[in-house]
C-alpha cells in the first residue's frame, strides 16, 4: 500500500530567542531532490485545493503558517493528516490522491516537489486514478 509510504517528516529546528530556523536539504531530510517549490496562500474560507494525484512526482507539504488538513487516498485506504507545524512536512509519494481543506485564516501551504511542472504527470479524474491504482479490480 502506498499510503504506508506517506509519513510526517520532522525537519531540523534551531531554537533561538530571536526566532527559530528550520531548513530542508534534499537527500538528507527528504527522499528526493527538489526541482520546484510553490506555495498556497490567501485560500478563501471553505475552499479546497489539491483534488489530484501524481504518477511519478514526490512532494513534501509543509504548513508554513496556520493550519490545514490533507486527505490522502491510495485507492485502498484513506487517511487525514492535520498540518500545523512549520518544522514538519507530509511526504507524499507518487500515486496518492490528495485533497487539502480546512485552511485557517492566514495559512500558508508550501510544497517541495521532485520535478518541474508537467501536466502529463497529473491524475485529475478520481475514477481514472482508481482504475490505474487498482488495475485488478476492473474499475473504469
Amino acid at each position: 500500500m502506498n499510503l504506508d509510504k506517506c509519513e510526517i517528516l520532522t525537519l531540523p529546528r534551531i531554537n533561538d530567542p530571536r526566532g527559530n530556523l528550520t531548513y530542508v536539504e534534499a537527500g538528507r531530510h527528504i527522499p528526493f531532490d527538489i526541482k520546484r517549490v510553490y506555495y498556497l496562500y490567501d485560500v478563501p474560507g471553505g475552499a479546497e485545493r489539491g483534488g489530484h494525484a501524481h504518477k511519478a512526482l514526490h512532494q513534501l507539504i509543509i504548513a508554513m503558517s496556520g493550519s490545514f488538513d490533507i486527505h490522502i487516498d491510495d485507492g485502498f485506504g484513506k487517511k487525514t493528516i492535520h498540518m500545523n507545524r512549520s518544522y514538519s512536512g507530509l511526504y507524499i509519494c507518487p500515486m496518492i490522491w490528495r485533497e487539502i481543506d480546512n485552511f485557517s485564516s492566514g495559512a500558508v501551504c508550501m510544497v517541495l516537489a521532485s520535478d518541474f511542472y508537467d501536466e502529463e504527470d497529473y491524475y485529475r479524474n478520481y475514477e481514472k486514478f482508481l482504475a490505474d491504482a487498482n488495475p485488478g479490480l476492473g474499475i473504469s
